[in-house]
């Protein structure tokens, strides 16, 4: 069963390799995807154990970065090798996670070649997976390596359990190969189990994500990018971010309607993808809206901002009034909604939120409001604007909301030292 992965896995690669070597978040780094490493690439291994943290993109890197001090302390002398598949992830790794790691590379493709050379090359003496990377040829690798195998913030999605049997039955499955399973919450652990997860090795240690956005907490306001946003001081900013295709019409209507009664109000939109700023603006010069960009320090001082640029959006929370989280009122199953929380923020987003659940039982009540529609969102944004007192109420209790879950990355580490001792 394990042949027929592997045979079906480089067919696959076969046909997809085309798109992957174009695409703009899987184009660079073929070498390391396929499991050869320069001199100087990874470093010499330490006095203490290699751990090889994978996450997918920028988003999951950030999830696993609050586990790097813990290990740290736990393990002195341990390597950490960072692993991602997006560019945007590597460019993270490289940037804003570089100090706190020995290394970061891209992840090897499932292939059985690859995977086992990434194996050999690294050495690590635990792979950490996060959320739903499951890779069997991976998996299988780092095994028969004897590799102790990790998933963190594990999450198995009830619309695909039968996706997951299925498959599990005709290649064999990979979860008996792991040797734990850190999952987010109760269900997940029930699907884990259901799935054929061994029941000793599955245990609820929570999100590390929460643990780094209780680590950022309120921050002083960036007055610099307040400068280059076009925002003046004593301003209410409103800011819609990690917005998508089809949204920003509704939020633009929104806040014309607001200007009306707020004409202090002013707009940012980040959108998820920077890519798509030009049909942005165009959308709100459309709107009988001026418009600037943030790259170009919004030079036409429009009410409306578009936020442009890499790796900013979490400074631009600070200067929030509001915020609004896209990726909600489309099927895209929602973004970070706990960020601009952590940042003592009231947190609005829409009804689809599919891949945030864990986020929105957590918030709901407790700073955050899930709106219906543009109709509604309109309705609570003129009740907040016209009551400051609950705006700030609001954003502290959020803050204190992400501070209250934390805590799952000093367990996570207390389990994989036990795993490491055995």
């Amino acid at each position: 069963m394990r042949l027929l992965y592997v045979l079906a896995s480089y067919l696959l690669f076969a046909v997809l390799f085309p798109v992957l070597s174009l695409h703009r978040k899987t184009r660079n780094g073929l070498r390391q995807r396929l499991g050869y490493y320069a001199p100087g690439e990874l470093p010499p291994r330490g006095a203490g154990p290699t751990f090889w943290l994978h996450g997918a993109s920028a988003g999951d890197l950030l999830a696993l970065s609050p586990m790097f001090a813990p290990l740290r302390a736990r393990f002195p002398g341990c390597r950490i090798i960072l692993s991602t598949m997006t560019d945007s992830g590597f460019m993270m790794g490289r940037g804003r996670l570089a100090k706190e790691v020995d290394a970061v590379v891209y992840a090897p493709y499932d292939l059985w070649g690859a995977t086992r050379r990434a194996v050999r090359a690294i050495q690590p003496d635990l792979l950490v997976l996060e959320y739903t990377e499951i890779w069997p040829n991976l998996i299988r690798a780092a095994k028969r390596a004897g590799v102790k195998v990790t998933l963190t913030n594990g999450r198995f999605s009830p619309g695909q359990q039968g996706k997951y049997r299925l498959l599990f039955s005709l290649i064999g499955n990979p979860l008996r190969d792991m040797a734990l399973f850190l999952m987010r919450g109760e269900d997940e652990a029930e699907r884990a189990l259901a799935l054929g997860a061994p029941g000793e090795r599955v245990f609820v240690t929570g999100n590390t994500k929460f643990d780094a956005l209780a680590a950022v907490g309120p921050g002083q306001e960036d007055e610099a990018l307040r400068g280059a946003l076009g925002l003046k001081a004593g301003e209410r900013v409103w800011i819609a971010g990690s917005t998508h295709e089809g949204e920003e019409e509704h939020l633009l209507a929104v806040y014309r309607r607001l200007l009306d009664v707020h004409p202090d109000l002013r707009l940012v939109i980040a959108p998820r993808y920077i890519d798509r700023a030009g049909r942005i603006a165009a959308l709100a010069r459309d709107a009988g809206l001026s418009v600037g960009l943030r790259s170009k320090g919004n030079e036409e001082g429009g009410r409306v901002v578009v936020l442009d640029t890499m790796g900013e959006l979490s400074r631009a929370y600070r200067l929030a009034s509001l915020v609004f989280v896209g990726g909600s009122f489309t099927t895209r199953g929602g973004q970070n909604i706990l960020e601009p929380a952590g940042q003592g923020k009231p947190v609005l987003f829409g009804p689809h939120m599919e891949n945030f659940q864990d986020s929105v039982q957590v918030l709901v009540g407790r700073g955050g409001i899930q709106v219906n529609d543009a109709e509604h969102l309109y309705r609570v944004m003129s009740e907040l604007l016209q009551k400051p007192e609950n705006v700030t109420s609001l954003g502290v209790l959020a803050r204190t909301t992400v501070r209250q879950v934390s805590g799952a990355s000093q367990r996570n580490v207390e389990h994989m030292a036990r795993v490491l001792a055995r």
